[in-house]
């Protein structure tokens, strides 16, 4: 009988150290990174701090047409604004990636995109609908590919927002770099306001990626015009930070991105 308890006391302590290994394998195996963005994607979807930091972006918005319609143009008024994480919120898609510790991927995103369900980021529709109303036309620029247009007006659309047809979509063909297309708006239209989650959605100063210090230079030069004609809305899982913070080194690993972000982080010690 003794014999017998020993051999289930061994048993049971294998077991539990068994367990604790595992558990420290995956704990050591889990990114920091990802596990940030699932973080950033928890914040994003139940903080009403990021609602509230949306709607006082397109307050500001609001006010800022107001007084720009009152100033007479030669060309009509128009609005730019990008759709990924400014119009349209995909913290859904962010959010099961980060939480299977997995990296972000063309495939997925477009399988994504594909299904047109994403909702609206707080205060884009009421804001872009006043706008249109004013006699405001709006352009949506975005990186998103030609194969994603269909469903894109498609999520667009479910939400009645306005001009979300082929002629005010312009998608990314050649280059990454949204000033072209913005140009194109500018022959026939005069650019009153831009909306968007990443820099380089307003200004060319942020294309050609610049290091952290070249953008934070940029941002600096630029500081009269956020608020006034660039509103840019809140969003902690992705941007051309990131890529910056990497040194737009895409390929490296979770583990490699790991040791940049514990290498750059600023801490008490």
């Amino acid at each position: 009988m003794i014999k017998h308890y020993k051999l289930i006391t061994v048993i049971t302590f294998c077991a539990i150290l068994s367990a604790c290994s595992v558990y420290r394998q995956t704990v050591q195996t889990r990114s920091i990174a990802n596990n940030g963005k699932a973080w950033a994607s928890a914040w994003q979807q139940r903080a009403a701090e990021y609602k509230a930091l949306c709607f006082q972006a397109y307050n500001s918005a609001h006010f800022q047409i107001d007084q720009a319609i009152k100033i007479p143009g030669t060309k009509p008024p128009a609005i730019v604004t990008d759709i990924d994480e400014t119009v349209l919120d995909n913290s859904p898609y962010d959010a099961q990636r980060a939480l299977n510790n997995l990296e972000y991927d063309t495939k997925t995103w477009k399988e994504w995109t594909a299904k047109a369900i994403a909702d609206t980021v707080a205060g884009a529709p009421s804001f872009l609908k006043y706008a249109a109303a004013k006699g405001i036309t709006i352009f949506y620029i975005t990186n998103r590919d030609e194969d994603e247009r269909a469903a894109t007006l498609k999520n667009l659309q479910r939400y009645g927002l306005p001009n979300a047809d082929d002629a005010h979509l312009l998608l990314r063909t050649t280059s990454s770099s949204k000033e072209s297309r913005r140009q194109q708006v500018l022959k026939t239209h005069n650019i009153i306001l831009l909306c968007g989650d990443n820099l380089p959605d307003f200004d060319a100063l942020y294309d050609n990626k610049p290091t952290e210090q070249n953008r934070d230079k940029a941002t600096r030069k630029l500081t009269n015009q956020f608020g006034t004609k660039y509103i840019v809305l809140p969003n902690p899982s992705y941007g051309d930070w990131e890529g910056a913070l990497y040194k737009w080194n895409y390929k490296l690993s979770p583990a490699q991105k790991d040791s940049v972000i514990r290498a750059a982080t600023k801490t008490d010690q």
